[in-house]
């Protein structure tokens, strides 16, 4: 993932901006992809960065856009060879984890690459405050109830890990007690690993004046009141705490089994492309079937056209 380089913005793009010549493109995961268990400085990744990000001359955002809707019908096959596939007794699945601050794009994300797959194959949950049923079992309760069945792609807008930002941001739990949070998460996404569910952890990484400009946005605009809070005023406050608390959540959470990528999220349409490229890669990565017919395909078709 690039960083800042001297307090310089950097768009991040290596290699001339593309993936480095004429070879293969390489995968951009691994230009977004967090090394595990290293020490993370949020203050050091540019949220306006494109790395990677497709070609397209001086109007980059409608290249991003027009690459972003390519991805859909990729998306949309492989989707549906996972859930042919899970009719065979395949049990792999996917869930893709959406983090970030308030404004970073979480349901806009949903929106433009969830939405092009098909809805009956995606199992999509929006992780609220708990609830007082919630509230009384363990924090990972609701999020097993929430997983995607075989050959589904389960997202996540928020997840798990409100449990160890907002409870240690505004300590609604003892210290302690969060610290064995991040063993026990890690522990049940390397359990999801080993059941074949594909981990894609994302964490969107909005900038302090990016979230002022959306959030005035909302103000300015009464059809989107709805969705502005006041608490948010409030919440930005917190932002060095948030910025810390999710420093440590993707350190001590990122297993090479179930690891973090950093996506800039100033940007929307690179936002977009990448989320989808990475989707794309993973399930490009489980390589799903359709399973083969266990019948007479022949015999089938000649009664077929005898009635």
């Amino acid at each position: 993932m690039a960083k800042k380089d001297g307090g310089r913005k950097d768009d991040g793009r290596r290699d001339g901006g593309r993936h480095g010549g004429a070879g293969p493109a390489a995968p951009l995961g691994d230009a977004l992809r967090l090394p595990p268990g290293e020490p993370v400085d949020l203050s050091a990744y540019d949220p306006r960065a494109t790395p990677r990000a497709p070609e397209g001359g001086p109007d980059r955002k409608t290249a991003g856009r027009a690459a972003t809707a390519l991805l859909a019908p990729r998306l949309a096959a492989l989707q549906e060879r996972l859930y042919a596939a899970s009719t065979a007794g395949d049990r792999r699945r996917v869930l893709l984890v959406l983090q970030g601050m308030d404004t970073s794009g979480k349901g806009g994300t949903v929106k433009h690459v969830v939405g092009t797959l098909n809805p009956s194959g995606c199992r999509i949950h929006a992780f609220k405050a708990p609830t007082p049923e919630e509230r009384a079992h363990p924090f990972l309760w609701r999020i097993t109830r929430a997983l995607p069945l075989p050959g589904e792609i389960g997202v996540f807008d928020r997840s798990h890990y409100e449990d160890v930002l907002i409870a240690r941001v505004r300590e609604l739990v003892p210290r302690e007690e969060v610290e064995r949070r991040y063993e026990e998460i890690a522990r049940f996404e390397r359990a999801l690993a080993d059941e074949g569910v594909t981990v894609v952890k994302v964490f969107l990484h909005l900038s302090y004046e990016e979230q002022r400009s959306r959030l005035l946005e909302r103000l300015d605009n009464p059809e989107k009141h709805w969705k502005f809070d006041p608490g948010d005023i409030e919440e930005r406050t917190r932002w060095p705490a948030y910025q810390e608390a999710y420093e440590r959540a993707l350190e001590r959470c990122s297993d090479p089994a179930a690891p973090w990528y950093l996506v800039p999220a100033d940007r929307k349409w690179y936002r977009n492309w990448a989320v989808s490229t990475l989707l794309l890669e993973h399930l490009e990565a489980l390589d799903p079937q359709y399973p083969p017919g266990g019948f007479d395909v022949a015999e089938c078709r000649r009664l077929l056209l005898a009635t």
